[in-house]
Formats: C-alpha cells, structure tokens, sequence
C-alpha cells in the first residue's frame, strides 16, 4: 500500500508546551482510521498539525500523497463562527475555493456541482437559508456537501458526528464510506467507540502518545483504554518547555 501520511517523531504544542508527542506511524492510502482517546489527549491537535495549521515543535508531517492545501479539513462545530452572513449555497460554494480562488467566479458547472452536492446531502431547498437559522445536524450536512465539492484525497474529521441525530449520522457516514470506496483517506476524531468498532477498521489510541495503533478490534481493548485516561491523567502541566526547532 501507498503512504498517504507519516509522522516521523511528530512533536505538536502550543507556546512551545507539548500536546502530542513523538508520534511516529504511516496512515495509508485509502485508510478509514479513528482517532480516538480521552479529552485532553491531543487528538484534535494532531489534525490541525497534518492540515499546517500548527507547525511541529520536533519531528515532521509528511504528506506523500497531496499537499497541505489539497487536505480537506472540517473543524469541531464550535469552531465554525454561524453568525457570518451567508446562506447554504454559498457556504458550500466555498469548496470550489482551492481551484477558483476567491475572486474566480463560479462558472455554470461549478454552480451545478454545488447544486448536486446540496442534494447529495439533502438539504434541496435550503440553498437561500442563512446558515444561522440551520440546525446542528443541517449545519453538519452543509459542511459535508462543501467537503464534496473539495474533492480532496485525504479528508480530516474532527468530532463529526458530535450532537446531531442518528438518522443524520447515518447518511453522513454513507458519505464516508463513499470515500473511501473512491481510495481517499479519511481521518476522523471520535469518541463513540460503538461507532468507531462499527465502522472504522484502523483506530490510532492517541492519549498525548501513542497507546496503540491498529486493527480497531485489537486498540479499543479495555486495558488500552485505561492506559490512555491514566496517561492523560498524569500529565504534568507544569512540564518544561520544547525547544524550538531551528
């Protein structure tokens, strides 16, 4: 198989005080892989660092397959700012962001893709909706259809199913396992274990370290789990600063 990510010693932090450390592992190509753990165990911060959002303090990122700007990245909801004026169809629009650049227009075909994704996510009819006015699991499905519309071979998941109806989990997921049906890569944060053993096959255990790595069925034992919470438990705040990487 080919490597779609490697982490080779993989430091990442904020002002320089570690959040996860020392990773080491390949993701590869066409992987379904949960990233799962306690709060506080550093699962979000990885995705931030594979995306470029947040430089490593040691070791590397490498991304084999795309470059950081062709990752697409979907953020907790609580990172996503629904107050911005814009409505459904244009807030999925903004996946022809990487191709047409801000101030490229839409073209007939690009409007059409844009249509077809809002209806691949069913929300045909919402597209004047100001994004504001949507529910948790509708506001879910537009950032899902702008992810169709990206078109990305690796695609990062943070806590996408986090408090939105089953029936919404579900057609979601069918668009995930649509992706990986179509060889891309898709990395998701999850805490719902029954859901992950469901339908991920690979699970990284992250509690600031690795735990395990592996067949889910093999990482999300019991005594791997209390290894993870008695790990992030430990954890010294109080822990001296990296060094910076020259």
């Amino acid at each position: 198989m080919t490597a779609a990510l490697r982490f080779r010693d993989l430091t990442l932090g904020y002002d320089r005080h570690p959040a996860v450390h020392h990773l080491d592992g390949v993701v590869e190509q066409g992987s379904l892989l949960a990233v799962c753990g306690p709060n506080g165990g550093g699962k979000s911060t990885l995705l931030k660092g594979i995306v470029g959002a947040l430089p490593p303090l040691g070791g590397a990122v490498e991304r084999v397959t795309c470059a950081a700007n062709q990752i697409a990245y979907l953020p907790q909801a609580a990172d996503i700012d629904r107050s911005f004026p814009v409505n459904v169809f244009d807030m999925v629009a903004m996946g022809h962001f990487r191709r047409a650049g801000w101030f490229g227009g839409l073209s007939r075909a690009d409007r059409e893709k844009t249509y077809e994704a809002i209806a691949a996510v069913g929300l045909t009819g919402f597209e004047d909706r100001a994004i504001g006015t949507l529910s948790g699991g509708q506001m879910q499905r537009v950032l899902f259809a702008r992810l169709l519309l990206q078109d990305a071979p690796i695609i990062l998941l943070d806590e996408p199913f986090n408090a939105i109806d089953q029936r919404t989990t579900t057609e979601l997921l069918d668009l995930v396992k649509r992706w990986r049906d179509e060889g891309r890569t898709v990395i998701a944060v999850l805490h719902d274990l029954d859901l992950v053993r469901r339908t991920f096959p690979q699970t990284l255990l992250l509690a600031r370290e690795t735990i395990a790595w592996g067949e889910t069925s093999d990482v999300l034992r019991a005594e791997n789990l209390l290894a993870a919470r008695r790990m992030v438990e430990a954890f010294d705040r109080e822990a001296h600063e990296c060094a910076r990487v020259a």
